[in-house]
């Protein structure tokens, strides 16, 4: 037989799955198999995970389709039209009937007709049980009668269809359901025996009264915060699809929290998936297996729809999820790929859903859209101390006895109960002298259990922002961010890139622009230093431990491979550094030998005692030209070492330092920033030609300059306001009006050209300064010179110190600024 228009309209349709809705609507007239064989059809289909729309209104519809049922056939794959000896009387059914197949010509859907206890040649001549129903329309209905008979006659001529007259219901259902799941390109189940069909019903019964209980351990705290948190983000009045996301450190507690609020919510939803552990599972057996996953946790085992790629199923995923009412948790993500293949946008899912989202990096949430974000924070003190005693002691409370040496192990965790958990299960059961054994170990090693958690974000870091981490890890913690990121700049880090990235990852945090991250992080950070060399630290890449800067700087074993030193004078014993220790190291970055405050208090209150300091030769040499950054507190030398390579270097500080020869014949072309504090004056005042430094601080010591040495034309910022007897700025110095000059003294002398004007850091002296300018001797000879006038107002500022120039200057106080003009020798005073 020739196939029919629309057995050629679906032939031609798309052979990849179209969003439908529906994969079959059910037409059949409800007094003849409503309760018989269209239920049972309509179990089997939906038994085989085939979405099915069938029209359960038993009362007398009206004359007309609901928009409702017109719109369910025009978003069915498939339409199924059981054909009974009473089909024809009934209108609805007639119409229904004709609307199905303008959709199929419209739209390439596929008709399935069934010939339930009736002749297709009836239906196809509208004889037999056909006939009367026909002979009363006629009469009533002229022109729809028309096209009811041309309808009947089209579908009537499909070859694919069934045709039941004698035999068992249950086999054709059978063959019906397997040759719509071959067209949906289903895998075929096997005959079931009745035991595992009573099984699968009881285990629907338990879904449905959520039975499916997901494990969140015993020893819970502080979740009802949690819970409260993501229930008023979740709030879902308007019937929304919302994704939220959870965020935070690992160990934190996210997978946790995202258990227990899916245990509470789970049964206000057609269905629930909870993909546990996406990071891992993705990397090992793919993301097609996390989509199958999905899909038989929403389709409750029941996924029969077969595909062979991760595109494919994206397709069946939006398919088979965008008419269920579904709450999915994506545990542990790590790739923005993970969240497109499984969970990619808001109109996948049914009106209502929920979607919640796991992960250690905030920017993927960003990223993908979600619409809240909850970051987990660590436990309080008073949490923390009761999960601790639930795994140390078996009960809510420390006992008396352990107070002190549990106060320990809290600080040592901070809060994150990964750590908490681990140290209760160590120390259950244990000693008071080893509880004090097993807390000092910990301070030298951090345990595998947690560095194997916390390592994880750390892994997944590319080569610079490793370094960038370990570097702070080592180095700068609770540093000024600016301050780092200068640094760490000169060192091709592309810092605020890097450091953003590790905020986001969870392994930073800035707060009042100051760099931290949480102790563990730091302990995992210097426990993967020292494990590039566990026996020798000369090999490893950054120092900062004493014993360990003590035991290369004497012994003399560093290498190529440090980059980094950092030594605490206050807190170590004196050493000699010597041109030796450092002759390897040459690739070292950066460089401080700093001191703490009871070292400096101790200098101030005892200047003509012996203090230790480090002893350096005359003779001493650098050998790196990689170094960046050096700090050195109480530099004993007069100038820096001859073959200093300066060429890269950032940062200088040199506090309390006897150095009296800066620039010589010394190249500084990246120096951005000069501290220096000391008693002595830089004899060597003669500007750098090459450098590009921006910021110089002279600090507490300094107020014995008299001069301020000569920087170049780059200058930003100087501070000098410790600088009290310093009473001249050279002609040389040109501190433009977007500069900042900042004096504390009594009185400042300038000298100027005459046309290079009023400089705008006059703004910011303070109350009582005095301003001498003088003129050059032949000022009248120079033709741009018009005069000098000088009138400011200024404000006491609370916050800084300093003063600034009010803009209107009504509101304000006024202050007297002392100004003196020297004219050929010649002295007019001004006091205002």
């Amino acid at each position: 037989m020739a196939p029919t228009s629309i057995e050629r309209a679906s032939a031609s349709s798309s052979t990849s799955i179209p969003p439908w809705k529906y994969d079959v609507f059910l037409s059949f007239r409800g007094a003849d198999t409503r309760e018989n064989f269209t239920d049972h059809l309509y179990t089997a289909l939906i038994e085989r995970g085939i979405h099915t729309f069938r029209d359960d209104e038993e009362i007398e519809r009206g004359s007309e389709i609901t928009p409702k049922l017109l719109k369910a056939i025009e978003e069915s794959r498939f339409c199924v039209v059981v054909f009974s000896k009473g089909y024809a009387y009934s209108r609805w059914c007639l119409d229904e009937l004709v609307k199905i197949i303008e959709c199929v010509k419209e739209n390439g859907q596929t008709i399935i007709p069934i010939f339930y206890h009736v002749d297709p040649s009836d239906v196809r001549k509208q004889t037999g049980s056909f006939t009367e129903a026909f002979v009363n329309h006629e009469k009533q209905y002229e022109e729809e009668t028309k096209r009811w008979k041309a309808a009947l006659r089209e579908v009537s001529n499909i070859s694919a269809g069934w045709h039941l007259e004698h035999g068992y219901e249950s086999v054709l259902i059978k063959k019906i359901t397997n040759d719509i799941c071959k067209r949906l390109r289903c895998k075929i189940l096997h005959v079931e025996y009745e035991s595992k069909f009573i099984k699968r019903f009881v285990n629907e019964i338990r879904r449905r009264l959520n039975c499916k209980i997901l494990s969140v351990g015993e020893n819970i705290v502080g979740m009802d915060f949690h819970l409260d948190k993501l229930n008023s983000l979740i709030n879902n009045k308007s019937n929304e699809v919302r994704m939220i996301g959870i965020y935070g450190i690992g160990g934190i507690g996210k997978t946790t929290i995202a258990k227990a609020i899916c245990n509470s919510i789970s049964y206000k939803f057609d269905g629930w998936s909870f993909l546990e552990n996406v990071r891992e599972i993705g990397s090992s057996c793919g993301l097609l297996q996390l989509q199958q996953n999905l899909l038989n946790d929403i389709l409750n085992g029941r996924n029969i729809y077969k595909y062979h790629n991760v595109d494919e199923g994206v397709n069946v995923m939006k398919d088979r999820l965008h008419s269920k009412k579904v709450l999915i948790v994506v545990d542990h993500v790590d790739n923005l790929s993970q969240l497109e293949c499984i969970v990619g946008k808001h109109d996948w899912f049914c009106q209502g859903s929920i979607i919640i989202i796991t992960t250690r990096n905030k920017h993927l949430l960003t990223c993908h859209g979600v619409d809240e974000a909850y970051e987990v924070k660590e436990l309080n003190y008073e949490e923390s101390i009761e999960l601790l005693s639930r795994y140390a002691f078996k009960q809510s409370l420390p006992k008396d006895d352990y107070k002190n040496l549990l106060v320990r192990a809290i600080e040592y965790a901070k809060g994150l109960p990964l750590a908490l958990k681990f140290l209760g299960i160590f120390l259950f059961s244990k000693t008071i002298p080893e509880w004090e054994s097993s807390l000092c170990k910990l301070r030298r090693k951090i345990p595998m259990e947690i560095e194997s958690v916390l390592k994880i974000s750390f892994d997944g870091l590319d080569d610079m922002e490793k370094d960038i981490f370990l570097d702070i890890a080592c180095f700068f913690k609770g540093k000024d961010k600016d301050f780092v990121s200068r640094i760490l700049d000169g060192c091709n880090f592309y810092a605020e890139s890097g450091i953003r990235i590790l905020v986001d990852k969870c392994l930073l945090t800035v707060s009042n622009n100051k760099l931290d991250m949480h102790d563990l992080l730091q302990h995992m950070g210097w426990e993967i230093v020292r494990e590039q060399c566990l026996k020798e630290p000369g090999e490893r890449s950054r120092l900062w431990e004493g014993e360990d800067v003590s035991h290369v700087l004497t012994r003399n074993t560093g290498t190529k491979a440090i980059e980094g030193i950092i030594r605490d004078m206050s807190t170590s014993k004196q050493i000699r550094f010597t041109t030796r220790a450092f002759k390897q190291m040459r690739r070292l970055r950066l460089l401080e030998v700093h001191r703490d405050v009871e070292y400096d208090s101790m200098m101030k209150y005892c200047k003509d005692k012996c203090i230790p300091r480090e002893h350096l030769p005359r003779d001493f040499t650098f050998p790196s030209h990689d170094l960046r950054y050096l700090h050195w507190d109480g530099y004993p030398l007069k100038c820096l070492p001859s073959n200093f390579h300066g060429e890269n270097l950032v940062e200088l500080s040199l506090q309390s330092s006897g150095i009296e020869v800066l620039w010589d014949k010394k190249v500084f072309r990246k120096l951005k920033t000069f501290l220096r504090e000391g008693r002595k004056a830089l004899c060597d005042n003669k500007r750098p030609s090459e450098s590009v430094i921006d910021t110089v601080t002279l600090n507490h010591n300094c107020k014995w300059l008299l001069e301020i040495p000569e920087f170049p034309s780059s200058l930003r910022e100087i501070d000098v306001h410790h600088c009290c007897r310093c009473r001249v700025i050279p002609s040389y110095c040109r501190i433009a009006s977007n500069q900042i000059f900042r004096y504390n003294g009594k009185g400042i002398s300038l000298l100027i050209d005459g046309s290079s004007g009023v400089p705008g850091w006059i703004g910011h002296q303070n109350l009582g300064n005095e301003v001498i300018m003088h003129l050059l001797l032949n000022w009248y000879e120079n033709i741009d010179f018009l005069g000098v006038s000088l009138f400011s107002l200024f404000h006491i500022n609370p916050v800084n110190g300093f003063e600034e120039k009010a803009e209107g200057g009504e509101d304000l106080p006024p202050c007297s600024l002392k100004c003196e003009l020297s004219f050929l020798g010649e002295q007019f005073r001004n006091c205002g």
